[in-house]
């Protein structure tokens, strides 16, 4: 494993930091209308649909939730109701860390500035960053950067924001199709994959693989 100090280390938020629950509510929310055994099915077009709306203009956030979850609906010949949908999104300022986050932060964040940016609206975000217990240099969200990841505008406004170039950070994701491929486009060279089980690794992306959070201090040389 190559060591390196970047002068900041880029985080996704939702699923890589903050533990991500839109599929076990879907789950329960549909337990009564999609049988048991096509759950996961279910569960993996809503997830592809997701990241369907978020590849074109920037829409608010409840709208993309709601969008995707009525073409899921509509694939599947379910009832769409938009009440539902608005559960999602309320549910999301609701959710606390992955239990390794903390204390894997703890180790880093007096020494190299922590950065967010997240596929969230500005009204949900803090109550997120709150709870993962450590302090964060700059929070931005798809809102703020009217593009979400894995739009390459994202990057660019996080770094244009930043004043550094691709060279600069360490991105940080659990995630290759929203944070690391594009990363890897926009030229940032280290890129740390926290591999939490919903997606698999892709070798080929260059990149420092660990299991969970506590395992980034090592990345960085500490």
């Amino acid at each position: 494993m190559t060591i390196v100090r970047p002068k900041y280390i880029t985080f996704d938020c939702y699923g890589t930091l903050t533990n991500f629950q839109m599929g076990p509510i879907a789950r329960k929310m549909f337990a009564d209308r999609v049988p048991a055994e096509l759950m996961d099915q279910f569960v993996k077009d809503f997830n592809g649909y997701r990241f369907d709306e978020v590849l074109g203009a920037w829409q608010p956030y409840d709208q993309v939730i709601k969008s995707a979850l009525e073409r899921t609906c509509k694939r599947w010949g379910i009832a769409y109701n938009d009440a539902e949908g608005q559960v999602y999104y309320d549910a999301v300022p609701t959710w606390g860390p992955h239990a390794d986050v903390t204390a894997g932060l703890a180790k880093i964040a007096d020494k190299i500035p922590l950065v967010i940016y997240s596929n969230a609206s500005d009204s949900q975000i803090m109550s997120n960053v709150d709870k993962l217990g450590v302090p964060f240099h700059k929070v931005f969200t798809a809102e703020q950067g009217q593009a979400y990841k894995p739009r390459l505008a994202a990057f660019e406004y996080m770094l244009d924001n930043l004043g550094c170039g691709p060279e600069d950070v360490l991105h940080v994701s659990s995630s290759f199709r929203y944070d690391l491929i594009p990363a890897d486009y926009m030229n940032i060279t280290h890129k740390v994959f926290v591999n939490r089980g919903h997606e698999p690794s892709t070798p080929h992306y260059k990149n420092t693989e660990i299991k969970d959070i506590g395992g980034l201090a090592a990345v960085v040389g500490l």
